[in-house]
């Protein structure tokens, strides 16, 4: 059932940011690919390990690091990360020992990184320029270009 759940969600969220127009904006993606890094530190607090919080942390610190790059670079990566997150569920549970994590968690989490990361994929492919950051002059650093 969470496979199940974990794919209808992601296509819900994908559906819903076309057609509200959130998907316009490149830092959708980037910002959900932090909330599914973010959900696994919870689960640490929850299970009140300080081991599996600092785990935690270092590894949601190399999905938000990916995350920015895809919103100040290529989407591309947003893209990598969501996927990468949805491979690392499968062996988690082989390197962070999470008491405070929900059986259903790996199934759900993988099935809905997977299937995000696949949707940007096919989207940016439909849109070329979305994935990079075009600079503009006065821009810092091209942040918010469109």
């Amino acid at each position: 059932m969470e496979y199940l759940v974990g794919g209808g969600l992601a296509v819900g969220v994908f559906v819903f940011a076309w057609l509200t127009g959130f998907d316009r904006e490149r830092v959708f993606y980037p910002t959900v690919t932090v909330v599914v890094a973010s959900y696994y530190v919870l689960f640490a607090v929850m299970g009140g390990s300080r081991a599996a919080l600092v785990s935690e942390l270092v590894v949601a610190g190399a999905f938000v690091v990916a995350a920015v790059m895809g919103f100040r670079r290529n989407l591309w990566w947003a893209a990598a990360a969501l996927v990468g997150h949805g491979v690392f569920d499968v062996f988690h549970h082989l390197v962070i020992d999470n008491q405070g994590l929900p059986s259903y968690w790996p199934g759900f989490c993988m099935t809905y990184d997977v299937a995000a990361g696949v949707l940007l994929a096919v989207l940016l492919t439909r849109r070329p320029g979305f994935a990079v950051v075009v600079r503009e002059a006065g821009l810092a650093g091209g942040v918010g270009a469109r």
